[in-house]
């Protein structure tokens, strides 16, 4: 079905970066999905292997996830035996995370099928214009790269 026509909304650059955004996280949720894998998922496991051993609540603040949606994301990882959680080496009151090494090995297929979803979004343009394409979006982001 055809989307109604409404050229001015369309003609805006963040209608634009919506749809674009829109079709990169089903184009990642789809690749991450082949590993068994979810966004969130993915993102802790990420934010965990650059951190750890990391506390709890360090690393949802590290990716800004409510406290109690990482305590649901981390039991799941830690039931796939893809993280462990132990008593923090800074402060024993709280749990730190790491990665096993089936979480690693995992998380490097998904980072590889990531790329591979990202590649197929950008696509249609050449080298130099991806590259010219980041650095703009890292400059409207308000993120430094």
């Amino acid at each position: 079905m055809a989307e109604a026509p409404l050229p001015a909304i369309r003609a805006l650059p963040s209608w634009l970066l919506g749809r674009a955004a829109a079709r990169g996280r089903s184009l990642v949720a789809d690749a991450l999905a082949a590993e068994d894998m979810k966004m969130w998922h993915h993102v802790v496991l990420s934010a965990v292997r650059d951190l750890a051993p990391v506390a709890q609540a360090d690393l949802g603040r590290s990716v800004g996830l409510d406290p109690k949606d990482l305590v649901g994301v981390l039991n799941d990882l830690q039931a796939a035996g893809l993280v462990v959680r132990a008593p923090d080496p800074k402060d024993r009151r709280k749990n730190a995370v790491s990665l096993t090494d089936d979480g690693t090995r995992l998380l490097t297929r998904c980072e590889k099928a990531a790329r591979e979803a990202n590649d197929e979004l950008l696509a249609p343009l050449s080298t130099a214009e991806r590259d010219q394409f980041m650095g703009l979006l890292i400059r409207i982001s308000g993120t430094d790269g």
